[in-house]
């Protein structure tokens, strides 16, 4: 039978040929393929960028920063739950986006044996969900950390240090990097070299809390910003002290001598220099454009001077427009009007607050600076009507 149906066909094609050459393939394929080819397609998943963006309303920015570094996703289902069990443990949506892009990887990532046991890990010590998804989204790289070899070390090690555990997310939401540095080659023997150096452990504690990643960079490199404090002037019987060790292991060796020669152009002598930094250790966090700046506004009234500023380093960090033009001008009124016969010192103009500096040299000659108009008017509205914030 298949021997007489194959001799018709093959006399019907060539009696035309040009439906032979249209209907080879067709033929071939119609009777010569299996009916499971349909079954056997592979099913289409959705891309990253619709898993993201529909499903877990992603905003096109970060989606699309998303797909171009993570170009499929194999398991479709595994990333949803992921993303879910996320935001059911108390993750925003822009919290989860900021992860993803720092972890793509993350959405391919066990959820039972790696995402839930580092959670409850916080759960279990009483963090908050809002604490947990605070500390994940500041260092998302936790959640591939070692629970055991990593995480509750280092959890361990800092509630035996801090005292509880309430402290210990105080601190991780401040600096997550506690999580993810090996401590003892790092913190312990930092912690016990400061205590070598006469430092108490409330001045270590809060050297940890203002310059966390400083406690955390290799011993050698603390030991060097120990000397370099040494030899900006600073002892160690200086309440500075401890400040002048974060500032000076907050910067590279670059960015140090950078901020020295912004000083040195300002006009500072080497010794004005040790001075500030031994006195206000802060006003080297203050950039060069600032320094430059302040001395300018303070020059220009003829009353300060670099001297003024090296007795009182702090006046390098107040706001110019909303402390010194205000001030400086109410100042310049009353020495045009008699009313002072000198300026009070720089310390006292940057240094009050606004409801004293009103009390000393506003109230009492309201009617000769303010007019007819500021005397009906309270406290508030003349710091509001003189520029003061």
């Amino acid at each position: 039978m298949s021997v007489f149906i194959r001799r018709n066909l093959i006399y019907l094609l060539s009696k035309n040929s040009s439906f032979a050459y249209k209907s080879q393939s067709y033929v071939s394929l119609h009777f010569f393929s299996t009916f499971d080819e349909k079954e056997n397609q592979p099913v289409i998943s959705p891309t990253v960028s619709d898993l993201l963006l529909k499903k877990h309303k992603f905003s096109p920015q970060a989606a699309s920063k998303i797909a171009s570094v993570l170009t499929q996703i194999k398991d479709p289902e595994k990333s949803d739950s992921i993303l879910l069990f996320l935001k059911e443990s108390g993750f925003s949506n822009t919290q989860l986006e900021k992860i993803v892009i720092c972890r793509p990887r993350l959405l391919s990532a066990s959820l039972e044996n790696s995402i839930k046991p580092k959670i409850k890990i916080f759960q279990d010590l009483g963090f908050s969900a809002h604490d947990i998804a605070l500390i994940v989204t500041r260092v998302p790289s936790i959640l591939h950390r070692s629970a055991n070899n990593s995480l509750i070390p280092a959890l361990k090690k800092l509630t035996g240090l801090l005292g509880c555990n309430a402290e210990v997310a105080r601190l991780l939401k401040h600096c997550g990097w506690f999580l993810t540095d090996d401590l003892e080659k790092t913190m312990v023997p930092n912690i016990e070299f400061l205590k070598s150096c006469g430092i108490s452990m409330d001045s270590i504690f809060s050297f940890i809390y203002n310059y966390p990643r400083c406690i955390l960079v290799k011993p050698e490199i603390l030991r060097k910003c120990v000397e370099k404090a040494h030899e900006m002037g600073v002892n160690r019987d200086y309440k500075s002290y401890i400040y002048a060790i974060g500032i000076i292991a907050s910067r590279s060796d670059e960015a140090w001598e950078l901020k020295l020669q912004a000083f040195r152009n300002v006009g500072f002598s080497e010794s004005d220099i040790k001075t500030l930094f031994r006195k206000a250790p802060i006003v080297f966090a203050v950039s060069g454009e600032k320094i430059k700046a302040i001395k300018e506004v303070l020059l220009a009234t003829g009353k300060y001077d670099l001297s003024c500023i090296v007795t009182s380093p702090k006046s390098l960090t107040v706001s110019i427009e909303k402390r010194y033009k205000p001030r400086l001008q109410v100042l310049s009124i009353l020495e045009k009007k008699n009313l002072i016969k000198e300026w009070p010192s720089l310390g006292r103009v940057f240094y009050l607050t606004d409801v004293f500096f009103l009390k000393n040299y506003v109230a009492p000659y309201l009617n000769e600076i303010g007019g007819e108009r500021e005397r009906a008017i309270n406290v508030k509205d003349l710091i509001k009507e003189l520029g003061f914030q």
